[in-house]
């Protein structure tokens, strides 16, 4: 036992889980712990300009770091303002740790300041919501908080931290070490399912292997390619986990689903055996119908939730666990056994469809619009950007062009909304992943919308000297929703356009490096500088007003 203060216990076992950072604005209900921190470097607090914004940057290190993000915020408002952050992290499946101020147990149901029932507000968005009633317990909590976060499917968990218990001074507390109360370990799977599977692989003629993000999480990309090599099978990535696997292996696809790969889209759709490898097989990915999942495709799918197993398809094989210890599995198998049935003519269609997907986005490189195309920015950034870039993308028209146009070379390179669907996301999003990996280029993609709505955490990247790059594609609109304006609703626009100031200007005035890039020969040239200049940087780039992406709703899913 220790000898510590409340606000002390709740450092130590924050670092005994190696948290470097915690995310927040300032509050009254929490100086004890932010007392506990001063002159630290082991751990800190990352002070932003909106609690959104914290929630945000939580979310981006974890992604990256795979590691719990945790953020800290005021009862009430403060609060409050967490909450899309948390359902963000439940629906891309994200370990945070939300530490929220509450009221003292003595004024509790009084309507006292600040006052919410911020355990039932949570309730929906989290995996779990804890209240700490006694001081002591703090550690046991957040031990239990950090297991339940990181458990199966990953996720957020709401802890409530009443500002008398903070008080406490001089508490006999036990800071264990995470494994000794959440050793890691994969599921394995069960054997005599695994071998039904590779059964139904070994016959079948127009295999697909589909890959989702518990690939991403279980760092199962290599035995992925691996199953690809052995089988000869197309590799597809379900919506906005392009980076699965490296964009160069020879059958990559591409990604599924809206704003995703028409190739990839068809191949998919004409596959008799699906690999599902850790993949819900969830709304933009599939639609819950037939366009993109034939519904005579057998169907093998692996997850690590039971529940999801079978929830949107049914499946002709479920494998519960995780994906890098069963594609373990199943490789082990297959290898020395395994003859390939496929069709020639499916062997030659998967060949042109990668050729198709090829020639498509090379062909974007020759758009010579003005105002320029999404379309050509994003083949002019595929020629500048390094190889080990980062890419967070926010909701929105003009960044979900960038899904399928732009390369991923290994996983955790790509940071998308994903079911939330967050605008605005992006910038803090971004800053997180940054000051989770330091040593990778980041780069934020918005529309001009998105950008404007968190834009006051530039200040947070330019003062803690987060060397981020934004890009800003500006169309003066809400390209999303005018698009279904458009198509639609025969243009009928309502508050589709807005304006903006310059950003480049703005971020200037923040102290951030600003550009301004109007022709499409600058862009290779603005980005070096930018990526060399060593502090937070925004290009802005006008881009063309008409060019809005067809919707999902529309009848023609395949649309490009």
């Amino acid at each position: 036992m220790t000898k510590l203060s409340a606000g002390q216990a709740v450092v130590e076992a924050l670092i005994s889980e190696e948290v470097r950072y915690i995310f927040g604005v300032v509050g009254s209900s929490y100086l004890e712990i932010l007392d506990a921190m001063y002159g630290r470097r082991d751990i800190q607090f990352v002070g932003c300009r909106h609690e959104q914004g914290a929630g945000f940057m939580a979310l981006g290190y974890a992604r990256i770091t795979q590691q719990p993000g945790v953020c800290l915020a005021q009862n009430g408002p403060g609060v409050t303002n967490l909450v899309t952050n948390a359902a963000a992290a439940l629906l891309c499946h994200t370990p945070m740790v939300i530490l929220g101020g509450a009221p003292m147990m003595s004024q509790m149901y009084l309507n006292s300041f600040q006052e919410l029932d911020q355990m039932n507000i949570f309730r929906p968005v989290c995996k779990a919501v804890i209240q700490v009633n006694r001081s002591e317990r703090i550690p046991e909590i957040l031990r239990h908080a950090f297991r339940v976060a990181t458990s199966g499917r990953k996720g957020p968990v709401y802890v409530d931290l009443p500002r008398d218990l903070l008080n406490d001074k001089n508490l006999d507390v036990e800071i264990l070490n995470p494994s000794k109360y959440r050793p890691e370990q994969r599921q394995q799977g069960d054997s005599s399912i695994i071998s039904k599977a590779v059964k139904l692989l070994r016959v079948a003629r127009r295999p697909v292997i589909l890959a989702g993000g518990g690939v991403v999480w279980s760092g199962a990309d290599q035995e992925v390619t691996n199953l690809s090599d052995v089988m000869l099978a197309p590799i597809v990535t379900s919506y906005e986990h392009n980076d699965a696997v490296r964009s160069n292996h020879p059958m990559y696809m591409g990604a599924v689903g809206r704003a995703g790969s028409p190739e990839a889209s068809h191949a998919l759709a004409e596959a008799d055996v699906i690999l599902s490898l850790g993949s819900r097989l969830g709304h933009f990915t599939s639609f819950y119908d037939n366009r993109f999942i034939p519904k005579s495709a057998k169907i093998i799918q692996i997850e690590i939730d039971q529940q999801e197993i079978g929830r949107f398809y049914p499946v002709e094989i479920g494998i519960l666990g995780d994906v890098k210890a069963i594609a373990n599995q199943i490789m082990l198998e297959l290898k020395d056994n395994y003859f390939s049935v496929q069709e020639t003519e499916w062997k030659n269609k998967i060949r042109d469809l990668i050729r198709r997907r090829k020639n498509r986005l090379e062909s974007e490189s020759l758009l010579n619009d003005h105002p320029m195309k999404p379309q050509r920015v994003y083949a002019e950034l595929r020629r500048v950007l390094p190889e080990t870039t980062a890419f967070v993308f926010d909701a929105g028209g003009c960044p979900a062009m960038g899904y399928d146009r732009l390369q991923y070379f290994g996983p955790r390179k790509m940071f998308g909304t994903l079911d939330l669907g967050c605008i605005g996301s992006a910038l803090p999003q971004a800053i997180g992943v940054k000051m989770g990996m330091p040593n990778l280029p980041v780069v934020s993609i918005s529309g001009d919308g998105g950008f404007f709505m968190n834009i006051q955490e530039l200040e947070t990247a330019v003062r803690w000297r987060v060397p981020v790059l934004n890009i800003v594609m500006n169309n003066e609109s809400w390209g999303s929703e005018k698009a279904y304006q458009k198509f639609l609703y025969d243009g009928r626009y309502v508050e589709a356009d807005i304006t903006n100031p310059r950003y480049d200007q703005l971020a200037e005035l923040c102290g951030a490096r600003g550009f301004y890039v109007t022709k499409p020969e600058d862009i290779s040239s603005t980005i070096e500088e930018a990526l060399e200049c060593s502090m937070p940087s925004v290009v802005e780039i006008p881009v063309d007003p008409e060019e809005l992406p067809y919707p999902a709703r529309a009848a023609d899913v395949f649309q490009s």
